[in-house]
């Protein structure tokens, strides 16, 4: 694997820019717009990444839509991270021939996590012969010089070369949603889980400079943005490779004291790196959300050291009950991961344990899905795949009965949430911990903070009205 990250030049993201602007001529001269859509399969930061394609289709004259009929491009932009993931991919990837056989001139693309894998390649290379192009993580900011060869030469194309990764600023992009925002603060991940195919496909960390990620951050703001989220495999594991002396804590800080009324979410957070100078920032500020995902993936210390997690269960305890000391009202969620090669019943109780006792609001829990070219692909599994369902039965279970409570005793409350959409006729919000509320009211609402007194709840989201009626 290569571990050296490169900067890519102004010069060169100019170049690419000068694509767009060849594509886009090329198009004029045709009197044609063409259409390009944008498949996103994931997290948020290939949510994050989908934008700047976005931007790209857009510089090269492409207008967005909804749908792969008729468009001109797709872009397939994928997960690699489960089994389920990749299989939906492929399924969705081969409906596309039917799609190009309609439309001829269609050029179809697949980029993401996926496309970082050599076996996902040859594949492609293989047996879908209408896929024109495959590019990695890495190669996204060459994904104009790659349209172009596609439409000029008529050739499939592969930029798929193994890298440790790269920053790059100056990309456009074009943002689903301008209430809200994600902002990539950093990539990739030091971290090498053993279950996790992240580190190989999007390279070690590397982080953008502060004063990028502050200008971009005002920019929002006085744009109207009223929610940022900032992203990273391990956000708190920002900045250990510049030189600036600035850390995740300083950097909310410095993020927090733009003018401006707005929020400020994070994720994910790494419990080997989170600390009480992160919590006591947080707490300190009224910017940043009182929420916090911090994954433990098992309670048992056992499994976490195979999975090479580089914290224990008493670690990560001791990191809870100091974040909940300075922000009592935290919204705490979390990943956890069921039925890990070797885990035994005990070691599975241990998670149940350590779920009653931190009572998370809500949890996303997944079924162990090996993954090739990961250590624990190849590790001992000898729990049969019924048992293992009925553990994450079990697990869910349980946190449902746990998420019930804690959203039943929101019931009176008051609290100042962002109205964030409609869902058909209601209005949607979400409190500053990110639990969903629907309530009725002016759609005219939506893009401002308000009180909403919280009136009934369900497992997963709450209703209420507004504390001062229009």
């Amino acid at each position: 694997m290569n571990s050296k990250t490169s900067i890519i030049s102004k010069e060169a993201t100019e170049r690419q820019l000068s694509f767009c602007d060849k594509i886009n001529a090329f198009w004029v001269g045709q009197c044609i717009t063409p259409k390009a859509y944008v498949e996103t399969y994931g997290c948020q930061q290939n949510e994050a990444d989908s934008e700047r394609i976005r931007g790209m289709l857009a510089q090269c004259g492409y207008a967005m839509t909804d749908n792969a009929e008729g468009a001109d491009v797709v872009v397939m932009n994928t997960c690699a991270i489960r089994e389920h993931a990749e299989q939906r991919v492929f399924g969705n990837l081969g409906a596309l021939t039917h799609v190009k056989r309609r439309h001829p001139r269609q050029k179809i693309f697949l980029c993401g996590c996926m496309a970082g894998q050599e076996h996902v390649v040859e594949r492609i290379k293989k047996s879908y012969p209408h896929v024109d192009g495959v590019f990695s993580t890495h190669h996204l900011w060459q994904f104009p010089e790659l349209l172009d060869r596609v439409l000029s030469v008529g050739k499939r194309t592969y930029f798929v070369e193994d890298e440790a990764g790269s920053i790059v600023e100056g990309l456009p992009q074009l943002r689903d949603n301008t209430l809200k925002a994600w902002v990539s603060i950093m990539y990739g991940c030091n971290n090498f889980c053993t279950y996790c195919i992240v580190p190989y496909v999007r390279g070690r960390e590397r982080s953008r400079k502060s004063a990028d990620i502050l200008e971009e951050c005002r920019k929002l703001i006085e744009n109207g943005t009223k929610e940022i989220t900032l992203l990273g495999q391990n956000v708190n594991s920002y900045g250990k490779d510049l030189e600036e002396g600035i850390d995740f804590s300083d950097l909310l800080r410095m993020i927090a004291e733009i003018p401006g009324d707005f929020l400020i979410r994070f994720m994910t957070s790494h419990p080997r790196d989170a600390g009480k100078k992160l919590f006591d920032t947080m707490a300190a500020s009224d910017k940043i959300a009182k929420q916090l995902h911090l994954p433990f993936q098992s309670g048992s210390s056992r499994v976490l050291k195979a999975m090479n997690r580089h914290y224990d269960r008493e670690k990560y305890l001791e990191l809870v009950d100091y974040a909940k000391s300075v922000m009592p009202g935290l919204v705490l969620t979390s990943d956890v991961i069921v039925g890990f090669p070797g885990e035994t019943e005990e070691e599975f109780e241990e998670t149940i344990s350590l779920i009653e006792k931190v009572r998370y609001d809500a949890l996303f829990t997944f079924i162990f899905s090996p993954r090739a070219g990961t250590p624990a692909a190849k590790m001992e599994d000898p729990t049969p795949k019924e048992e293992k369902n009925r553990r994450f039965d079990r697990l869910c279970a349980v946190q449902n009965a746990i998420s019930e409570q804690i959203h039943e005793d929101y019931i009176g409350k008051t609290m100042r949430c962002l109205i964030d959409g409609t869902d058909k006729e209601l209005l949607t919000a979400r409190t500053e911990g990110g639990r969903l509320v629907r309530l009725a009211g002016n759609p005219n609402l939506v893009g401002n903070f308000a009180d909403i007194t919280i009136t009934g709840s369900t497992t997963w989201s709450l209703t209420g009205e507004l504390a001062i009626k229009e």
